[in-house]
């Protein structure tokens, strides 16, 4: 089999632990890597990442990566940069993203007009997914292949995101206020532009038309001062939140994705949490209810979870590739899977 040559875009959080799957998978080739810091430009991937020494140096030159002709790009920047994903997409390299696009609307409107026209033109694919929204998505979608009716699928995350040490993001979606004010609303449904897609996608994914998509969100308030180390939460002050979207046809909901994220469970509301990070239901023939538990190995940090939002672009490289030209949907990407047996024979050799 041919190797895949790819390129790495940025290696924050979650591009690190991508780069780590390239160069750990033996039908890729790591031919380059974009820093958006001019610190580590001109350092080595395996640096970057925790790994060997790779002979291939990070550059913020786009130019110059272009010029290596790459089949595929994995695109994990903080905030997305749509004339770097038209220019990517130009080029004739596919570009498979963690960014959800949500800080340019998400990818729909203009931003899905843009990045289709710069796939015609290079004839390449552009496919966002992660662990949620992505995997997430296809794996209710394929639930549903066992069933003869399907009237409603709904998505639950439960989030401990007190591991996510960012608290310049949790303040702006309102975490230590001492309520929601319209501001802070109107920063929650935009963060959470992307749950949107996610609903269409897997509406796409079952036919259904939606002809509505309806936002919520709660909020619950700390019972007790709460300090993470890094962020700090007074008494009777935002500490979790409950919000989503609601895809409708004729005002019934047939599919919704809800996200319940906490930074503590200390919490004047009662609200409480499953310990399983999605549960999933679907109201059809036959019911089904599902609740995933994601088990880390003890060597693993609180950012190797990032591994889960790595790792689903790095095993959909073959199969992007092997999709016609254009923004995909769920269907026209397939099943993804790891590689197991190749790995296998790597650790063999």
């Amino acid at each position: 089999m041919k190797k895949m040559r790819v390129v790495q875009w940025t290696t924050g959080k979650v591009g690190k632990l991508a780069l780590r799957g390239i160069l750990d998978d033996p039908r890729l080739e790591l031919v380059g890597v974009y820093s958006y810091s001019p610190e580590k430009a001109g350092k080595d991937a395996g640096e970057l990442c925790g790994r060997p020494k790779s002979g291939v140096l990070s550059t913020n030159d786009i130019d110059a990566l272009m010029a290596l002709k790459p089949d595929a790009v994995i695109y994990t920047p903080f905030m997305a940069d749509l004339g770097q994903a038209v220019k990517i997409l130009e080029s004739g390299a596919n570009l498979i993203s963690t960014n959800l696009f949500s800080n340019v609307g998400g990818v729909k409107g203009e931003t899905r007009e843009a990045l289709q026209a710069a796939c015609e033109r290079g004839k390449s694919s552009f496919f966002v997914t992660g662990v949620s929204p992505g995997w997430i998505n296809a794996v209710i979608a394929g639930f549903t292949a066992v069933c003869r009716d399907v009237e409603r699928v709904s998505i639950i995350e439960t989030g401990d995101c007190s591991v996510y040490e960012s608290a310049e993001t949790w303040l702006a979606m309102g975490m230590s206020l001492p309520k929601a004010t319209p501001e802070v609303i109107a920063t929650a449904r935009s963060w959470l532009i992307s749950f949107y897609d996610a609903v269409q996608r897997i509406a796409e994914s079952l036919e259904f038309e939606l002809d509505d998509l309806e936002f919520f969100v709660d909020y619950a308030t700390t019972s007790q001062r709460v300090d993470l180390g890094w962020f700090v939460m007074e008494k009777d002050t935002i500490g979790a939140m409950r919000g989503g979207w609601n895809g409708k046809v004729g005002g019934r909901t047939v599919a919704s994705f809800e996200l319940n994220w906490y930074l503590t469970k200390h919490l004047n509301e009662g609200w409480t949490f499953n310990e399983d990070q999605y549960h999933l239901n679907i109201k059809g023939e036959p019911d089904i209810e599902s609740r995933l538990k994601f088990i880390p190995p003890k060597h693993w940090g609180n950012h190797e979870w990032d591994t889960m939002t790595a790792m689903p672009a790095v095993n959909a490289i073959f199969n992007v590739q092997r999709a016609a030209p254009g923004v995909l949907t769920l269907k026209d990407v397939g099943l993804v899977a790891a590689p197991g047996g190749p790995w296998l024979k790597a650790k063999s050799a």
